[in-house]
């Protein structure tokens, strides 16, 4: 999608729906002044243009995960294929290639301490281009926004 497609009608959806993302067409339709089959059309080009996602976010506390921790990694060759090694382990839910004093920056969710042990020490570690890490404890969270990009 271009540009356009992220018109004034377009961020408000966007909005209407970061909000509430079980928001039904009539209602979007209702609030925005459009047509439930506009919306509905307009909905449908941001899913596929890839500029949205409709997603259920859960707290990985209330499922068990008792320990999250950010890991920067610093790293020897490239970069991406690293990224990628480290994105395939079931307990890693972001990954990213920055600048700086890290190559990457992981966010690890374990159960507990021994588990992050084990994905530090026989996960991350192991894997090939790892060449050093530093794990930042998460204590509280204090603000998680998927408010981007429409303001």
């Amino acid at each position: 999608m271009t540009d356009l497609a992220l018109d004034d009608i377009n961020k408000q959806i966007i909005e209407h729906l970061q909000r509430d993302g079980r928001m039904s067409y009539a209602a979007l339709a209702k609030t925005i002044g459009l047509s439930e089959a506009a919306v509905r059309q307009r909905v449908q080009r941001l899913l596929d243009g890839g500029l949205m996602q409709i997603v259920a976010v859960t707290d990985p506390l209330t499922l068990g995960f008792a320990r999250q921790a950010m890991v920067g990694v610093k790293v020897v060759g490239d970069l991406r294929v690293v990224a990628d090694k480290l994105a395939a382990i079931p307990e890693v839910d972001y990954v990213v290639i920055c600048a700086g004093g890290y190559d990457l920056l992981v966010e690890l969710v374990c159960t507990d301490d021994e588990h992050l042990l084990d994905l530090l020490n026989e996960k991350v570690r192991g894997v090939e281009g790892v060449a050093g890490t530093e794990t930042f404890m998460y204590l509280k969270l204090a603000k998680q926004t998927y408010a981007w990009g429409t303001r």
